[in-house]
């Protein structure tokens, strides 16, 4: 495994980052903590959750998934970075109590104690805004932080979803203040499909020292073979991958896609994390797999290098942006 700096901070994280959001909805317990094992096997240091992952009325599921690995000891909280979020209503799928979501103090307050218990750890390395709250001003949130910070129950502090110019402004707020060194890490949609992250929030990542952390790397599987797989096992897509396909424009440059890797005799899958690893910011995708196989495929995309004459092909395929603010002012 290889490791990088999480943003401008001295953590050392693996260039893959675990992503749990399975664990529980599709992968039960046992299988998750295996997967968890041979993830810490490999090399991932570097585990990412939320409080509301389980969903539904199991909201939290998730988290207690991985607190019970950590119980059964072998150093496994010593070596991991721990990431989860705040934001959402933990109330099940119901209309939530007044304060019982977003980033009030009070609710990152109590939030955070919650994820202790059902992480069962006494502090959370990374803890991430999963979304804007619009309505709670940046001095108000970094004072919680800066409580918790002191009280030792987070290290560090990152963001999801946010735009440019929100990183920007919780930054600079934070510096205002003093205290903590404000985010630390963005998680963002970002893959070879959807480049937008480019425009604004990967530039504004790179000037404050964030490390990018791509989430949906695959961009819900179209990117992982899924019209090959459609035609040799008969398995049809879903979800993203389904809605894009339905596009004649979208299904032939993903049948292009997939055309050009089969000449270079690379997977789809793996040639897409390979290509977010070579972005510049990037940390590392989120890997959210649901089988110990899709953790084995995941891995080798650290040590796959891909040519310049592909990089050149693949941004013939997938066009980005361009640079920000020429992509969009001239």
């Amino acid at each position: 495994m290889k490791y990088t700096q999480l943003g401008r901070t001295g953590l050392k994280v693996s260039r893959l980052v675990l992503g749990t959001m399975n664990f529980g909805p599709q992968t039960d317990e046992a299988d998750s903590h295996a997967i968890m094992d041979s993830a810490l096997g490999a090399g991932i240091n570097f585990v990412d959750t939320a409080n509301v992952y389980g969903w539904g009325e199991n909201k939290g599921r998730t988290e207690e998934i991985i607190g019970n690995w950590f119980a059964k000891g072998g150093e496994r909280r010593d070596k991991v970075v721990l990431a989860t979020k705040v934001y959402g209503n933990m109330a099940g799928d119901g209309p939530s109590w007044p304060n019982h979501d977003k980033l009030s103090a009070l609710n990152i307050r109590r939030a955070v104690d919650a994820s202790l218990k059902r992480l069962q750890t006494d502090y959370i390395d990374v803890y991430q805004f999963h979304h804007v709250d619009r309505a709670t001003p940046f001095e108000e949130i970094w004072q919680a932080i800066d409580t918790l910070i002191q009280q030792g129950k987070i290290l560090y502090v990152g963001s999801s979803n946010f735009p440019g110019y929100k990183i920007a402004q919780a930054n600079e707020i934070a510096a205002r203040r003093g205290g903590t060194i404000g985010l630390v890490s963005e998680q963002c949609l970002y893959n070879l499909a959807e480049r937008r992250a480019e425009m604004e929030v990967i530039p504004a990542a790179q000037e404050y020292g964030l490390g990018v952390i791509p989430w949906s790397p695959l961009q819900g599987g179209l990117l992982g073979g899924v019209i090959k797989k459609q035609v040799e096992g008969g398995r049809r897509a879903s979800g993203r991958a389904a809605d894009t396909l339905a596009d004649p424009t979208s299904r032939a440059q993903i049948q292009a896609y997939e055309d050009l890797l089969d000449k270079h005799g690379l997977e789809p899958g793996d040639t897409a994390l390979a290509w977010l690893l070579t972005r510049p910011g990037v940390t590392g995708p989120i890997v959210g797999p649901r089988t110990a196989e899709q953790l084995d495929s995941a891995i080798r995309a650290v040590d796959l290098d891909l040519s310049e004459e592909l990089l050149t092909s693949l941004d013939e395929i997938f066009p980005g942006p361009g640079p920000s603010p020429e992509a969009f002012a001239w």
